[in-house]
């Protein structure tokens, strides 16, 4: 195998590659990037068997093979380059690197063990538009669980139905829900892991397709081929979490709102907040770390009602928003209550004062 090309092309996708390396244990073959040469092009792979990862180079190749490097050690090499064109071709059982005078040796694995990667059928692919896969699933990230004993919590709910499909994501204190409407030919439920969707996230900025099969979901562009691995397990009812009826709708000014939370949660992530007819108003719960409080000016016809709530659920709602004026829905003082914002809502369980 041999094969030259820019450095800026190389180091790019070896950097996306990074947190697909299993980088606790080097003896194992998954520490290693796989490159392939084929006519025109070079193929590189990562996986850890938990994520995939593989990327094309258009160009010309001056002799065929394939080989392995490990991961960080190839980066670090190639960022301490010239912003050149970087040769990379094997001899015997190492990958050597050269650049002008600079020259570097790499040692292999066999580059025939590297791990197969997940097959899939282009018929299966799930027809949804790039911009709302990929915005939903960034708006719905903050309410993933993480390490959660119930592994199906600690990935989003893609939840395609016969008229709709939504995005879901819960950590059992608030539930995030995106919905959309839309005919669907077969209905179909994956539970996407976090990990995947913050790579995901960092990959993909515009068109993309999606496909699935059994055990797993599969993007694809123009640059990258990702897989993951879904999770397997049953999603809690959801459905059953969100109120349908509410004694209070306020629409509430996003800017003015968040300035009060940021302002009181300077000293505690509790939040008081007292609804009267023409204010709202802002105190710290945590009287030990001090007092603080705050109001704004807004029309809500109630006539007292006190809630407590945790300041980062509501922040991390209006953080992904555009609009701006948001609904507040309330029942009881002591009830999960919802913050929406078109077709986007999040059911959040109260701080009970």
């Amino acid at each position: 195998m041999k094969i030259s090309l820019p450095k800026s092309a190389l180091e790019t996708i070896l950097t996306n590659c990074q947190n697909f390396l299993d980088k606790r244990d080097r003896s194992q073959i998954t520490s290693h990037i796989y490159f392939e040469t084929q006519d025109d092009k070079l193929l590189l792979k990562a996986t850890d068997y938990e994520i995939w990862l593989e990327s094309y180079i258009n160009v010309p190749c001056q002799a065929q093979g394939n080989a392995t490097a490990n991961g960080k050690q190839i980066l670090d090499i190639i960022k301490r380059l010239k912003d050149d064109n970087v040769t990379i071709e094997t001899k015997q059982d190492s990958l050597h690197i050269s650049q002008g005078k600079a020259r570097t040796k790499l040692p292999m694995f066999n580059a025939d063990e590297f791990p197969k990667f997940p097959e899939y059928d282009v018929n299966a692919q799930i027809n949804i538009e790039s911009d709302k896969f990929l915005s939903s699933i960034k708006k719905i990230n903050p309410a993933v669980d993480t390490n959660n004993p119930k592994y199906e919590l600690n990935g989003s709910l893609l939840d395609i139905k016969d008229y709709s499909f939504n995005f879901v994501a819960t950590d059992t204190r608030r539930l995030a829900l995106i919905e959309y409407k839309s005919q669907s030919i077969n209905a179909l439920s994956l539970v996407i892991p976090k990990k995947a969707i913050n790579e995901i996230q960092k990959l993909f900025v515009d068109t993309l397709e999606i496909y699935h099969n059994p055990t797993h979901l599969i993007l694809k562009n123009n640059d990258y081929t990702f897989y993951t691995k879904l999770i397997s397990g049953k999603y809690p009812d959801y459905e059953k979490i969100i109120p349908k009826e509410f004694k209070h709708k306020i629409t509430l000014p996003k800017d003015k709102f968040v300035d009060a939370l940021q302002f009181v949660k300077s000293l505690a992530n509790n939040i008081k907040i007292i609804l009267t007819p023409n204010e709202v108003l802002f105190e710290s719960l945590n009287e030990e770390s001090g007092e603080a409080s705050t109001q704004i000016e807004v029309q809500t016809n109630i006539e007292n009602l006190t809630l407590g709530i945790n300041s980062k659920y509501i922040l991390d709602f209006l953080s992904q928003i555009d609009a701006n004026e948001f609904t507040l829905c309330i029942n009881e003082p002591n009830t999960p209550f919802v913050v929406m914002s078109e077709n986007f809502s999040t059911v959040i369980m109260p701080v009970i004062l």
